[in-house]
């Protein structure tokens, strides 16, 4: 078997693939190749997408998944993909697709049949949901939101430079699909098979204080996989939703990389 050499990373709503910018370099120090791609119209700068959100309205689940296959289509070998928060979820379908040699979901959003939803996931998803206006909206965040929802485990003024390099308004059309996903007949854009015995491994991150994705999500997430497919959840106390930029970050992505590199398959 030929060990992965290549992996992709997949950010999540209100993100960009700015907030991956840490991990891309401490990979490459690792000696792999790194991409992180933007969804479809995104890649441009932040400060671009707060001026003009108007790419970010013209995404769809399929259109990013879509997009997502393609990159990966055009590598050599199936890559390593992880995702965090919505880019979790994303994951979970490309693997389910049968791409990837493995997977991790850090602090991912569900997959359609998750009905788990604590109240500080509601709260934290407020300024979508609170009107059905914004499901034709790009809605953004304000500080106070972006602390309760991303960073509440940060100092203010972590919270404050985090939200000022990274965060760009989300489609409200996606994250009220999410919502209704569950509540319509048929299958949406959310669902994967969960028997899906040729899925790549995948494993759940997950971080004790979030708010937006908590542990009970990932949980729930995983306990739906009934497949011979390796599925696994790792929980990190004291971790918030923006994961990948809290401190002591690099131990959670060198333990992500060392368990998909053992579980990887051919």
């Amino acid at each position: 078997m030929t060990t992965p050499d290549t992996i992709v990373l997949v950010h999540g709503f209100w993100l960009t693939p700015r907030s991956w910018e840490h991990w891309v370099t401490h990979y490459e120090q690792r000696g792999f190749r790194v991409l992180a791609p933007a969804y479809p119209g995104l890649d441009v700068e932040v400060e671009a997408l707060n001026a003009d959100p108007t790419p970010i309205m013209e995404l769809t689940v399929p259109k990013i998944v879509d997009h997502l296959t393609a990159v990966i289509d055009e590598l050599a070998a199936p890559p390593i993909i992880m995702g965090h928060s919505a880019g979790g979820t994303f994951t979970q379908l490309l693997l389910d697709r049968g791409l990837g040699a493995a997977g991790v979901a850090m602090n991912s959003a569900p997959t359609e049949g998750v009905r788990v939803v604590p109240l500080s996931q509601v709260k934290s998803t407020l300024p979508v949901l609170r009107s059905p206006a914004n499901r034709h909206r790009a809605v953004g965040l304000s500080f106070d939101e972006w602390k309760y929802a991303f960073t509440n485990t940060f100092t203010e003024e972590e919270s404050q430079a985090l939200y000022e390099r990274y965060h760009v308004p989300a489609n409200g059309g996606i994250v009220w699909g999410g919502v209704l996903a569950n509540f319509q007949p048929g299958h949406q854009d959310t669902w994967v098979d969960y028997h899906n015995d040729d899925r790549a491994p995948l494993l759940f991150v997950s971080g004790s204080e979030d708010h937006v994705m908590p542990p009970a999500v990932q949980q729930a997430n995983a306990k739906h996989y009934r497949s011979h497919a390796v599925t696994e959840v790792k929980e990190y106390d004291g971790y918030a939703h923006l994961l990948p930029a809290q401190k002591g970050w690099e131990e959670i992505a060198d333990y992500a990389l060392d368990w998909a590199l053992r579980h990887a398959r051919a």
